[in-house]
């Protein structure tokens, strides 16, 4: 299945990969290049120095976090034997939900990290009551409680190793400025490094200021990874403990693809009726129409009613092409009966350029998912019709793993964004309402590739 994958993907955008690897092999030493600048410039760097003062700020919050925490959740157990200990845990509760409030507002300025606040407590019943049930049941709140406290620890250590390494990597790499000032008012020679009995070593000869300085630009070069690595584990304890559970963002996500699916529905519906109104439902009319004044003329004109009827002929056999075009577009009936090779083949066929289709399943999917991987693929065809400008196009079909996954590939002008105005956005929201996903790699004179995920779901 890769092998079919990578195939679907070099017809599509062989152009692509050819132009990045000159691209690679002439432009080597400028991204090396770059890469040296970079690695240069991140010690002074914004992001370096913010990450920076937020592992400095770390230390004075979380110890605050943590004492008034602690003491407070060990003054609501004490209490528990009376009615004080649970007012006093929703106390404490509640001001770790402010902590985390500020944590993320803090990590959201200085990390650059957006996580989402928890949804608000709310109980089943009004009042102080309710409102103190409703935080002692809240997974979120002790989530915040539990950050506080275990935040404490890595907060000690990330401060004491940042301050350490910044210390004396900027000390050391400025070594060579300063170093006269231990001759000048103090009475060593230079820098104590340590002592051992009668043997001191100080950092004063030439050798030495430059093995310092060396050490010193080592340091300083090492120190954005060090704090990136360290401010890492924030940003996880950040993103775990004070945002939205699991549960909380897939029950979150599930209510926002129920809109999408009720939009998409009702907008079906809406299409159906106009095609109905403006298309079959006015045809049939004419017809009735004409089939009274062909009724009308019958005795005294024969010839003229034979003519009117021969024409209502033709406008039935046009409202029958016209309802089956539109049953077709609710659900094909050959998809029902024989499967999403047939369904394609056949959607295929009236596409304006060649269309090459390859369907490689074990077994049919569930008729939802087959349903939205056929009008997928008919949305996209008649795109490549519209918009692409292309001479051939493929659509590939296979399973991989518990995905279904369909590419379907042109090689015309490209340039295709969601944006654009082709439909490719609705696709994206129908998609996303199953679990599904939409790529789109469009690069403007090479062509388009389209590949979507579906579920996979048996019948």
């Amino acid at each position: 299945m890769t092998g079919r994958a990578k195939g679907g993907r070099d017809m599509g955008g062989g152009d692509t990969t050819g132009a990045a690897e000159a691209k690679g092999a002439t432009g080597g030493t400028g991204s090396h290049g770059t890469a040296l600048g970079r690695a240069l410039r991140a010690p002074v760097a914004g992001r370096t120095w913010r990450e920076f003062g937020y592992l400095m700020l770390s230390l004075p919050l979380a110890t605050a976090y943590f004492s008034l925490a602690i003491t407070g959740l060990a003054l609501g157990a004490g209490l528990l034997v009376t009615f004080l200990g649970v007012p006093v845990f929703a106390g404490v509760l509640l001001m770790c939900r402010g902590f985390g409030r500020i944590e993320r507002a803090r990590a959201r300025g200085l990390l650059g990290v957006r996580v989402a606040a928890p949804g608000p407590v709310r109980g089943r019943r009004g009042g102080a009551l309710g409102a103190m049930g409703a935080l002692l049941g809240s997974g979120s709140a002790w989530r915040h409680a539990l950050y506080a406290v275990v935040w404490f620890p890595w907060a000690v250590f990330a401060f004491c190793a940042a301050l350490v390494l910044w210390s004396c990597a900027w000390s050391f790499l400025l070594y060579p400025l300063w170093f006269w000032v231990f001759p000048a008012y103090t009475d060593q020679p230079g820098l104590q490094l340590f002592q051992n009995g009668d043997y001191t070593l100080h950092l004063d000869s030439p050798v030495e200021i430059a093995l310092t300085f060396l050490a010193g630009l080592l340091l300083t070069l090492a120190s954005p990874w060090v704090f990136r690595a360290l401010t890492t584990v924030d940003r996880l304890l950040v993103a775990v403990l004070l945002g939205p559970s699991r549960l909380a963002h897939r029950v979150t996500e599930l209510e926002s693809d129920r809109g999408v699916v009720v939009d998409t529905a009702a907008a079906d519906l809406r299409r159906i009726e106009r095609d109905l109104h403006d298309g079959a439902q006015a045809r049939l009319a004419a017809l009735a129409m004409g089939l009274g004044l062909a009724k009308e003329k019958l005795a005294e004109d024969p010839d003229a009613a034979a003519a009117m009827v021969d024409e209502a002929h033709g406008e039935v056999k046009l409202a029958l092409r016209e309802l089956r075009d539109l049953a077709r577009g609710i659900h094909p009936a050959v998809l029902t009966d024989r499967g999403l090779d047939a369904a394609l083949s056949s959607v295929a066929s009236r596409c304006t350029v060649p269309v090459k289709v390859a369907v490689d399943l074990p077994e049919r999917p569930a008729a939802a998912i087959e349903g939205i991987a056929y009008f997928t693929v008919s949305e996209l065809l008649q795109n490549i019709s519209k918009h692409s400008r292309a001479h051939t196009a493929g659509v590939d079909v296979w399973k991989s793993g518990d995905r279904l996954l369909i590419q379907v590939t042109d090689d015309g002008r490209g340039g295709a964004t969601p944006s654009g105005g082709t439909g490719l956005a609705g696709l994206t929201e129908r998609l996303d309402a199953v679990d599904g996903v939409l790529v789109v790699d469009s690069p403007a004179g090479v062509g388009t590739t389209v590949t979507a995920e579906l579920p996979w779901r048996t019948r």
